[in-house]
């Protein structure tokens, strides 16, 4: 498989942060942002930003912002159909997806993705960790996800589907399991003013 775009998923409201663009925060002299671009440049072809508003407020990170082709707030999944919608312009075939407010995440999670999706003869691959009570935790912002399938996450869309587990299960999705503890969560994300203390910590 060609290497991937990547995607950087930005389209949450922040409410728990009191608004705003969580991945423009702070973190130990950088933005998260800048964090997150750092760790998914080197393992894909090309990066955008899906993000809705005032693209303007991005224009220093010198990505292509695209906002939700789905009307409404949708959720993670509108922000997956505006990438692949926007990758489908580029030729491409696939595309990663990554959370904009979780900058620790492993520098090997398109590959894995891909190996995962590889080896389970799956479409779509989701990062998962091991969780003591369900026995993995899925992670669906991170995820290898086909061009092929827009259409109908399209229609899921239309007809009322908003949780992203239920779409994948649908197509089959494979797990690609990372090692997780509480000092070291790779798929940590900042919510709260709570979290980016934490993740300051964390660095």
């Amino acid at each position: 498989m060609k290497a991937p775009l990547g995607v950087i998923l930005a389209g949450g409201a922040a409410t728990r942060m009191g608004g705003g663009d969580k991945g423009l925060l702070q973190l130990g002299g950088l933005r998260i942002l800048d964090r997150v671009i750092a760790r998914l440049a080197p393992q894909v072809e090309g990066i955008a930003l899906n993000a809705n508003g005032d693209p303007a407020r991005f224009d220093g990170l010198g990505l292509p912002v695209i906002g939700d082709s789905f009307p409404g707030l949708a959720g993670p999944l509108a922000g997956v159909l505006a990438g692949l919608d926007w990758a489908s312009e580029q030729g491409a075939s696939h595309i990663v997806t990554a959370a904009a407010d979780t900058p620790f995440f492993p520098c090997d999670l398109v590959p894995r993705l891909i190996m995962a999706a590889q080896d389970e003869g799956a479409p779509i691959a989701l990062a998962a960790t091991p969780d003591a009570r369900r026995g993995t935790a899925r992670h669906p912002t991170f995820g290898l996800w086909p061009v092929a399938l827009k259409d109908d996450l399209r229609m899921a869309l239309e007809g009322g589907l908003r949780k992203v587990v239920l779409w994948t299960d649908k197509h089959g999705a494979a797990s690609a399991i990372f090692e997780a503890s509480e000092e070291a969560d790779p798929f940590f994300n900042v919510n709260t003013p709570e979290d980016l203390a934490q993740a300051e910590a964390m660095l």
